[in-house]
Order: C-alpha cells, then structure tokens, then sequence
C-alpha cells in the first residue's frame, strides 16, 4: 500500500494535560490566557494563574459530590470562561470531559446524556435544564449562569464550585498516564447517528507536539474564535492550540454567526490567528468590498494565518488572503484523530482536493480499495458503547479506517469522497458524488449546497439549495467578473443556472457520472431536521430521505410537493419546470 509520513520528526509530547496546566500557569502567570465580552461589551480577561487557580478549586470542591477519577461529566452548554475552567479541571481531575451541541432538542440531548452514562450534568442555564428528562443516573447537576433556585434546587451554582478549597492543591493529577482517557466526542453524525470517539491525553497532546514543530506559534498570539467545543475542530484542534502555546483566547461574542459582529470584534482584538469555515470567510470578506478601513483592518499584516476546514476554502476566496500575502492553510482529520492528520504546505500552490502531508507522528496509507488509512498517536481508543462500529474500525495491522476516500500526489494526500457516499447507477458504474457537486458550488455561489444522488438509476439527478440571503442582496461587485446573472429569486435562478450545471457536467470526464436534470428548491438546510450536522455540515442521508419524493419526480413520478420547486432539465429540449 502507498504510504505517507512527515518529514519531521514528532517533538516531546507532555504526558498529560494536568502537567501542561501546570507549566503554562508557572510560564504564563500574569498573561492572558482567555477572555470574553461581559454585559457593557466590553472584553474582560482571565490571566493564566487565576485561571489555573479555578481550575484546582473545582476539581477539589467536585470530590464533596463523590466525584472520582473516571467519572463523566457532561457539559450541555456553550462556549465561555466558566465551561472552559469546568472542563479542564475534570479532564486534569483523571476523569472524562463530554461535550455536546448547547442547543440540541429534548430528544436528542437526552439520548447522548443516557448513552454516556455520565453521573455529573453542566448545564449552561434554562434552556438546558428545560430540556433534560428525569433521568436517574445523573446524580448531580452544575449550572454555569445562575438559575431560578426554587423551580431547580437541586442545581449547583457555578460560584460554588469556585469556592476556594483547603485541598486544592491536591485536588489535580500529575502523574495521569498518557494513555487515560480524557474526553468524549460525539461526531458530527453527517452519515447517520452520532458515535461516541474516546480520546486520551496522549491524543490531544501528541497533536500539538506535532503543531509545535510546523507552526511559530507563541504566547504573543492573538485567537479571535468561535468554533464550538463540543466539536473537535473547535475544542481539540483551536482551543488546545491557543492553550498549549500561551496565546490569549479570544471568544467572539456573537459566535460566528454574525459577520458584523466578528468583524467588530477583529478591531479589538487583532487576531494573529484566526480558524473558521469558508461560508464565515465568504461573508467576512463581502463586508470588506467597498470598505477601505474594513479590508485594511481585516486584511492586516498582523495576521500570520487563517486555517479552514470542514470543506475546501473556494479558490477565489483564498486568491483574496494570497494576493495580500496572508497565508491560507487547510488540513483534514476526523473527530477520531482527534482531529488533524494532514495539513497543507503554505509555499505550494493549491490544488483542489488536495489537503497536505501527514503531520509528524502520523501516517496516512491508501488501501487496496482506495480507503485513507490512518495511524499514529493521534487516533482514538475506540467508540464508546458501540461493538458494531467497533468490529470493523481498525485493520489487523491497527490502521484505522477512515471512511474516507483519496489518492496520493506529489504535494500530498488528495480527499476524493466518503466512502459510503459513493453509489453504483443501474448499469453498475460507480458515481463519486462530491465530485460534481463540489464543481456546481464552486461554479455559482448562490448554491449554498448541492446533492447528487442516483444509486440504482439509470443516471444521477442533483437536488440544489439556494442561498437565499445572497438572492435578497445579489453580489454585483463580484458576480459580473465570473459572468454571472446576479439572480434576484429563484425563477431567475433556475434560468441562469442551466448553464452552471452544464459547465459542472462538462468537467466530468465520464460521461455516466453526469446529471441530466436537477431540482432547486426553496428551503433551507437546518439543524433542527437533521439536514446539517452540529457543526453546520450538509448531512447528505438525511437530506435525500427528507426531500426523497423530489428525487422521484425528477425521475419521472409526479407527487405533488410543499415546497416551491424549479426544475432544470438538461436534456437540449428540454425547458424548466416550476412548480409546487
């Protein structure tokens, strides 16, 4: 099998994350280490002692609730200060860190506390705790914001928790093997239901030994960042970052969900690093067209580099950050790597798809079926709970199987698709769909997202979901440079589309892998029916189950649908169709 490493070698990796506390406070005393608006919007900091100090008292005040090492605790909440010092002094305590989504609905938010089997539930405040069932082997639950004490009294406030201990000191523990298990995480379920991803020390911690050698990251360092912790790009791969190197942690107070509100906030704290997905960066960079001190002050020579992941940054929007000398970076990984194996090299220029060479401890091999391979001091224990993903996760050899499908290149390992998510049509040829819908996205940039699907057909068909804010304030400062219609609603739309899709199928080479029709229609994709994952990934399964009576009227039955529906048919004679 072909077989990629680094060409570094992997550093000292510190034994656990207790010892990195430690040193980071001795190190850092009187830095930074994180900080968030308070009620007046104004930034208010923690340095690293005070941090550290929290960090013990909470470990030591947990033991008064029977708190032991191994034990989970939960933490149904958002990002914030009094999350991170819960967090961490669990993780340094010998036990386990769960996070999950802050805003899951009642049954999903129960499903993963059960499946866990954690004794101990953090909860951000209200909406949480509303949406808890009565569920018995949760023996004790924690409120970071204050709560109404008479309608919950059973709910610990975090002040308490804070409370200085006389045992603090001995609350922590250094002497935590590599190999304990620290955190769990659920992953993003973009193929199905959620599975549970144990990780130890040794994984988060041999992650930024690895880091530590390719990057010059310091203590000067500035992260403003909203990625949420119960994700792994957000909670191991940024957070651990800024915290391994002493950088200052900067949360962004709308939590990237408002480009003004970044953008407010990019003034303040003048980012050196800042971690994102393109969808933000799309909109980050829309607000600087036509805004001088905007593109200067986001554009600053300040920034070392912006990093993108959970799908390819667009070529035109990188071309932005390159042509100003600011470097892009992407890397690939799975919540199972914990997550970063591969990263991409800055000097070379980039090729789609491609996502770089193994970071230094990590090895990626490519199978006999073309599957990534993976191994190293990053990849997890196992799942949680779960035998039957077990059974087939590792090779005999200890690879783990990605899931993913990819080659190797010259300037690294190139992403071509999940391996489930390839089908076979009627006459046995094998479809990668991501190759055509990753062209019809980057071909027109009022396609939020795009499905192909086909599996038994005759051909493929694709269902598109506009961007519905980009069709309200049409982009004309971009648009008329890649010829462009600027559509204003969906009829024009589907007129100016059909030539979008034809482009699309003209880069596919075989001639079976091509569409000939596809339906746009007027919906969203949402958390709440599962079409996008936690953290804001189209869930392609649930997607084509939700909308599958689309997908048979486009091969020829004819249901009558809710949704407002223009269909393209790419047949030369064909005309488009609208309807309901």
């Amino acid at each position: 099998m072909k077989e990629l490493r680094s060409e570094h070698a992997l550093g000292t990796v510190i034994q656990n994350i207790t010892l990195m506390l430690e040193g980071n406070a001795q190190r850092f005393a009187d830095r930074v280490v994180y900080q968030q608006k308070n009620a007046a919007g104004d930034y208010v900091g923690i340095v690293w002692k005070d941090l550290f100090n929290d960090v013990k008292n909470i470990a030591a005040n947990l033991r008064s609730f029977g708190f032991k090492q191994g034990d989970k605790v939960v933490f149904f909440a958002q990002n914030s200060q009094r999350m991170l010092e819960f967090e961490l002094a669990v993780m340094a305590s010998g036990s386990i860190a769960v996070p999950i989504f802050a805003y899951f609905k009642q049954e999903t938010a129960n499903l993963l506390i059960n499946h866990s089997e954690a004794r101990f539930l953090v909860v951000a405040g209200d909406y949480q705790l509303q949406q808890l069932d009565n569920n018995p082997k949760i023996e004790h639950k924690f409120s970071l914001d204050e709560v109404d004490t008479e309608r919950y009294p059973d709910v610990v406030p975090f002040s308490k928790m804070v409370a200085e201990h006389p045992d603090k000191e001995q609350a922590l523990d250094r002497e935590l093997k590599a190999d304990d298990l620290c955190l769990y995480m659920y992953t993003s379920g973009t193929m199905g239901t959620p599975k549970c991803v144990q990780l130890m020390h040794r994984n988060i911690l041999s992650q930024q030994a690895a880091l530590a050698t390719l990057w010059d990251l310091n203590e000067n360092d500035r992260f403003l960042a909203y990625l949420p912790w119960h994700h792994s790009f957000g909670g191991i791969f940024e957070l651990f970052t800024a915290l391994y190197n002493g950088a200052t942690y900067s949360l962004e107070s709308s939590f990237g969900k408002d480009p003004k509100s970044i953008m407010e906030n990019w003034k303040v704290i003048k980012p050196t690093i800042f971690f994102s997905v393109p969808k933000v960066y799309q909109a980050l960079v829309d607000l600087t067209r036509g805004d001088k001190e905007a593109e200067e002050r986001f554009f600053n020579s300040g920034l070392k580099f912006i990093f993108t992941a959970a799908a390819a940054l667009p070529i035109r929007l990188s071309d932005e950050f390159e042509k100003r000398n600011i470097t892009v970076i992407e890397g690939w990984g799975l919540t199972e790597t914990s997550p970063c194996c591969t990263l991409t090299d800055p000097s070379l220029k980039r090729d789609t798809g491609v996502v770089g060479m193994p970071i230094p401890g990590t090895f990626v091999r490519i199978a006999d079926d073309d599957e990534i391979q993976v191994k190293g001091p990053n990849v997890m224990r196992s799942y949680f709970k779960n035998d039957e993903a077990n059974k087939d996760t590792f090779t005999e050899d200890g690879w783990y199987r990605t899931g993913d499908v990819g080659a190797i290149t010259e300037n690294g390992l190139k992403l071509v698709a999940r391996k489930d998510r390839i089908f076979k049509l009627s006459n046995g040829e094998k479809v990668v769909p991501t190759d055509l819908e990753q062209k019809i996205e980057k071909h027109c940039h009022y396609v939020q997202y795009a499905v192909v699907s086909g599996s038994g057909e005759e051909h493929p068909v694709a269902l598109i979901f506009p961007n519905k804010k980009l069709l309200e304030r049409p982009d004309y400062e971009v648009s008329p440079e890649e010829g462009c219609f600027c559509p204003r609603n969906l009829n024009e739309l589907s007129k100016c589309l059909r030539g979008c899709l034809h482009d699309a199928n003209s880069s596919i080479h075989q001639k079976f892998a091509k569409i000939k029709s596809a339906a746009i229609i007027n919906q969203e994709l949402s958390l709440d029916d599962n079409t996008l994952t936690p953290s804001m990934k189209m869930a392609p399964k649930n997607v084509v189950e939700k909308y599958r009576t689309h997908l048979n009227n486009l091969y020829g039955a004819n249901v009558p649908v809710d949704e407002e529906v223009y269909v393209i048919e790419l047949d030369k004679n064909a005309k488009n169709r609208a309807g309901r």
